[in-house]
Order: C-alpha cells, then structure tokens, then sequence
C-alpha cells in the first residue's frame, strides 16, 4: 500500500477574541512531490519501483526493513547522501483467545527533500500521525518529524508493555484459583514477547544513542530536546519490559512448582493406599484357599478362619493407615 501526505497550512481561532492561530495539518494527496510523506506498508513491487525512479532512492533501502530479521541500524548512502533509520516496531496478534506480542522491523528513510517510512505491516503508530493526534507535526521538518516517530514508537511499547502487566495480574487471580492449561500457555506467550521486546529494545537504544551523537542527522536545539525525551521513554520501556519479564519467570516457576508438589502429595497417598490395601491382600493370600467361605457347607462347622482372616486383614489396614499417618503419608 502507498499512501503520500503532506503539510497543508490552515488558519485556526484561537480563544483570543479576534485572533487567529496557523497551524499544520497532515493531509493526503495524490501525487508525489516535495516536502511530503510517503508512507509505504505490504509495498508491492509496482509501489516500490514508483517510489525509487521518483525519489531516487537506492532499492535495497526499500527493501531492508521488509526483511522481518532485520536488525535496528543507521545506513547512509554516499552517493546520494540519503539516510536510511530502521527501528523495531511492536504489534500484537490475536490465535485462539491468546494475544501474543512481536516487533517489525520499520525503515525510515530521509531525502533531501523528503521522508519515506517502509515496513510490512500497517502500524497504529503511524495512525497517530495520519490523523493529526501530534503537536507540532510539520513534514519538511524531517528530522523532527523522524524523532515524533521514534516518540511514537516508543510510546507504542509502553502501552502495550501496560497491557502486558494487566494480563499478567489476571493470569495470576486466575491461577491463584485453578491451575489450567490455558493460562500457562498465557504466561508462556508473555514470556515470550517480552523477550522479543527487551532484545527490539536493547537495538533501538543503540539507533538513538547514534543519532544523539549528531554525526548521522544534523539536529538542532529543539530536537536535541525531544530526542532526549525519546531517549528516557526507551529505557523506561526497556526497565519496564526486564521487570515484567523477571516476574513472568519467577511466576512460570512458582507454578511449576506447585504442580510438582501437587504431583508428589497424589503419588504419596497412591502410594499409601497401596501399602494400605497389600497387607490385607498378602494375608488373604496366605490362607484364602483353605479357608471356607460363608457359603460353603463346612462354614457353619467351623466359621472361626474366616472370622479371624477378616479381623486379621481389618486390623492390619488400619494400623498401617495409622503408621502411615504419623509419617505424614496420609
């Protein structure tokens, strides 16, 4: 999908009477020209090709971060003196009732006289920019306008970083209550995407703290600023996601745990049950042959056998339920 957009002048009321505010807002268009966005997600190879002949950007630029194993850098371009950003992006994903959590490689790319954002997925985080949610959003001002993207990533984390926490505390009210499957496969999938999110951004650090050098993008005072900001969410967002994955791993343990004990306490009384019922069973064994049964027709005659093998057997179980009991067997 190709979308191109562009920073239109319009005049706003302000609350002072009279007074009139300019302000910048995003707005599509149809044809690509200077100073404009052009937003490039699941590109077919039509859409590429559109983009390199009127931008002049080389084709692997396009192509990089449609790789999903491709890793946040800087890349420049000598000749053209084009700039390529990649960076991790979060998503999530919804299979059977369980939300799972990956990252997305998103490449950034800025011309001389415009800035271009690939990768293989749509992503709200660009949404927010679309529909003019930011302040001071102005496209020729590129690298302010790359850094309120990194912002917007980084923000994109910490929400779904949030939401992670919140599903974590369910699993465990959950779990408290009954240990199920489901909810393991729950704290399996977290642990998992936390994983993926701590290693995105652990790279992404990396991206910024090369841009804060300024040897790749020129930045001015008031990027510096925001790019300093940016810099606090993604190690507030790289804390957050090493805590919750700690926790998701003292938890799996926890339970783990319990359900081995569980499989101990159920195996320990199977086990006294068995000792329990084979002392009876040995002592029938003995005599059961030779002894007559109520109903034959020597019981009557002789009936004290099988009154003394039932006491026998009736006594033996209990004092075995009784040893084991003091044993904590049973």
């Amino acid at each position: 999908m190709l979308e191109i957009y562009k920073s239109e002048e319009i005049n706003k009321n302000s609350a002072a009477k009279g007074a009139v505010k300019k302000i910048h807002k995003v707005v599509p268009i149809e044809e690509i020209t200077d100073d404009c966005w052009i937003n490039l997600y699941s590109p077919t190879e039509s859409e590429i090709a559109r983009v390199e002949n009127a931008l002049g950007i080389p084709q692997e630029f396009l192509r990089y971060p449609l790789d999903e194993e491709e890793r946040p850098r800087i890349d420049v371009d000598d000749d053209t003196d084009i700039h390529l950003i990649i960076v991790d992006i979060p998503y999530s994903q919804r299979e059977n009732d369980i939300i799972s959590y990956d990252t997305t490689p998103l490449g950034i790319i800025i011309t001389e006289r415009n800035i271009v954002t690939v990768s293989l997925k749509e992503t709200p985080i660009l949404d927010h920019l679309i529909e003019n949610r930011i302040k001071d959003l102005f496209i020729p001002f590129r690298t302010r306008f790359t850094i309120q993207i990194l912002l917007g990533v980084a923000r994109e984390y910490l929400r779904l970083l949030r939401f992670i926490d919140k599903t974590l505390e369910a699993s465990e009210v959950k779990l408290a209550k009954e240990i199920s499957n489901k909810e393991l496969y729950k704290l399996l999938e977290l642990s998992k995407s936390l994983v993926y999110f701590t290693s995105s951004l652990k790279s992404n650090e990396a991206v910024l703290e090369k841009l804060m050098r300024g040897r790749t993008i020129k930045l001015y005072d008031e990027d510096e600023d925001l790019l300093e900001d940016v810099v606090i969410e993604y190690k507030q967002a790289h804390e957050m996601a090493d805590i919750y994955a700690n926790i998701v791993s003292s938890t799996t343990d926890a339970y783990a745990s319990i359900i081995n004990n569980n499989v101990n306490d159920i195996m320990k009384i199977m086990t006294a049950a068995t000792i329990c019922l084979t002392i009876p069973d040995l002592i029938g064994s003995f005599f059961g042959q030779n002894c007559p049964m109520p109903w034959d027709d020597s019981f009557a005659a002789n009936p004290m056998p099988f009154i003394g093998l039932t006491l026998a057997c009736v006594c033996s179980f209990f004092i075995a339920a009784i040893i084991l009991r003091k044993n904590k067997m049973l």
